[in-house]
C-alpha cells in the first residue's frame, strides 16, 4: 500500500468516526419499535393481558386524562418527587463541598456517609412511617434520602479532583475559604456533580414508585399497583409510559443546566 493510499484510508476511518448521526436517527429508532410492538400485539403473538398494543395504552391514557383521574395522580407524584429531589440534592451539593474542602469534616463526615449508603433506603420506609406518619413527610423524606447520597459523593469525589494548585494559588493572591470555594473548588467540581443529579434523578423515581406502592392512595406508583391488581395491563401501562416521561424529561432538563453551567465542557 503506497502512503497515498495509506492516508486515504486514515482520512476515510476518521471521516467515518466523526460522521454526524441525523437528528431524526432517535425518533425513527422508537417508531420502528412501536411499530413492532402494535403489529406483534394486534397479531395475537403475544396476548394483550401480558403486552396491549401502543394505540389501547394511548386510548386509555386519553380517557384517564379527560376525566381527570392521570392529572391527580401526576400532581401528587410531581409534588413529592420535586421536593424531595431539590432537598435531597440541596443537602447533598452542601455536605460534599463541605467533606471535600474541610479535613475535620472528611474524617468526621466520610465514613459515616460510606457506612449509611449502603442500606436499601425503601427498606427504612416504615421506621419513617413510624416516626413521620402515613402522610406526605415520610414520602417525601426517602426521596430526599436516596437522593443525597449519589450527589453527597459525586460532590465529595469532584471536590477531591480539583487542582490543589488552583487552590493554592487562589489563597496566595488573598482568597478567602467562601471565594476558593465559589470561584475554584465549585466549578472544578460542577461535572461531577452533575452525574450526581443525573444518578439521583434515576433513583429518585424508584423511591417514588415504591413509596407510592407501600404508603399512598394517589400517585403513580399507587395507580400502577391498582391496575395491576386488577389486572387492567394497558392503563397499568399508561403509568409505566409517565414515569418513562418523567424521567427522560429530568434527564433532559439536567443536561440542559449543564450545558448553561458548563460551557467550557
Amino acid at each position: 500500500m503506497t502512503e497515498q493510499q495509506k492516508k486515504k484510508v486514515i482520512t476515510n476511518r476518521v471521516a467515518f468516526l466523526e460522521q454526524k448521526v441525523p437528528a431524526y436517527a432517535s425518533a425513527l429508532g422508537i417508531a420502528s419499535l412501536i411499530l413492532v410492538w402494535e403489529i406483534v400485539s394486534r397479531l395475537g403473538i403475544v396476548s394483550p393481558l401480558f403486552l396491549p398494543a401502543p394505540s389501547a395504552i394511548l386510548t386509555n391514557g386519553w380517557e384517564m386524562l379527560i376525566n381527570g383521574e392521570l392529572i391527580d395522580n401526576l400532581l401528587a407524584s410531581l409534588y413529592r418527587i420535586v421536593i424531595g429531589y431539590a432537598i435531597g440534592s440541596s443537602i447533598g451539593i452542601i455536605v460534599g463541598l463541605l467533606l471535600g474542602f474541610s479535613r475535620w469534616a472528611d474524617a468526621i463526615g466520610t465514613p459515616v456517609v460510606y457506612s449509611i449508603y449502603p442500606i436499601p433506603k425503601i427498606a427504612l420506609l416504615p421506621l419513617f412511617i413510624l416516626w413521620l406518619g402515613i402522610g406526605e413527610l415520610s414520602k417525601v423524606t426517602i426521596i430526599a434520602l436516596g437522593v443525597f447520597f449519589p450527589v453527597v459523593i459525586n460532590t465529595y469525589s469532584g471536590v477531591k479532583s480539583v487542582d490543589q494548585m488552583l487552590i493554592k494559588a487562589a489563597v496566595t493572591f488573598g482568597s478567602n475559604h467562601l471565594s476558593v470555594i465559589r470561584k475554584v473548588i465549585l466549578p472544578g467540581a460542577l461535572p461531577m456533580i452533575f452525574a450526581g443529579l443525573k444518578l439521583a434523578a434515576g433513583t429518585s423515581l424508584l423511591l417514588l414508585v415504591a413509596a407510592e406502592m407501600i404508603a399512598a392512595q394517589k400517585g403513580i406508583g399507587s395507580m400502577v399497583l391498582h391496575y395491576g391488581n386488577l389486572m387492567i395491563t394497558s392503563k397499568l401501562m399508561v403509568g409505566v409510559l409517565i414515569l418513562s416521561l418523567l424521567g427522560l424529561t429530568f434527564n433532559r432538563t439536567l443536561q440542559w443546566l449543564e450545558r448553561r453551567l458548563l460551557p467550557w465542557k
